[in-house]
């Protein structure tokens, strides 16, 4: 299996942070998102949705897309479970990491690609009005996040699972993305994130 990889950016990450839990080590090839490696002939030959990371397989198989991703290697590798073990745990899970993802993750990553001038080579046309308004709306997710975190430990629950690595994710490209911690409150939330990177994962 091979790993073709995008470095710091965000998708990359959370497959780098998931990997790294389980203790898992695959051959990885870095490609430079800025010279649009990834859209090139051969890449799209391999990935046509032009997305990173992915994974290739020994026969040719190509699994992109992150979750696609980590549920194929925990189906491989299911030890320690970041995906949960009972039909209600998992389901918990899968709950949250999609209420992350779409309502946390998204919008830090919309903000980064329509209001800093660098993510102008992947986007093209930046939509400054769109970029503002999901900068907005991941700070407001801050609450929902909050509260949840006043009654567990972690984002699903009493566990570590793949929901934590998309918040925390997010929450760590809110600098390039423009999106600002609010000063005051959000202490549950700051507990969290604060445990979180001390997890040798978290490791760059």
């Amino acid at each position: 299996m091979k790993i073709y990889d995008g470095g710091r950016a965000p998708n990359p990450r959370r497959v780098q942070i998931f990997l790294k839990e389980k203790g898992i080590e695959i051959e990885t090839q870095q490609l430079d998102l800025n010279s649009l490696e990834h859209r090139s002939p051969e890449m799209l030959a391999k990935n046509p949705v032009a997305t990173v990371p992915f994974l290739e397989l020994e026969d040719g198989t190509v699994i992109s897309e992150t979750i696609a991703i980590c549920r194929y290697l925990e189906e491989l590798n299911p030890d320690p479970s970041l995906f949960g073990e009972s039909s209600l745990e998992r389901a918990v899970i899968e709950m949250w990491n999609r209420r992350v993802e779409f309502g946390f993750f998204f919008r830090v990553a919309q903000s980064f690609r329509h209001l800093h001038p660098a993510a102008a080579v992947l986007e093209g046309e930046q939509v400054q009005a769109w970029g503002e308004k999901n900068n907005a709306l991941a700070t407001q997710y801050l609450n929902i996040l909050d509260d949840q975190l006043a009654k567990n430990e972690f984002i699903a629950g009493p566990k570590f699972s793949v929901a934590d690595i998309t918040a925390i994710v997010a929450f760590q490209f809110f600098k390039p993305a423009r999106v600002i911690m609010p000063d005051e409150g959000h202490d549950h939330f700051r507990r969290w994130a604060d445990a979180i990177v001390q997890r040798p994962s978290m490791e760059l």
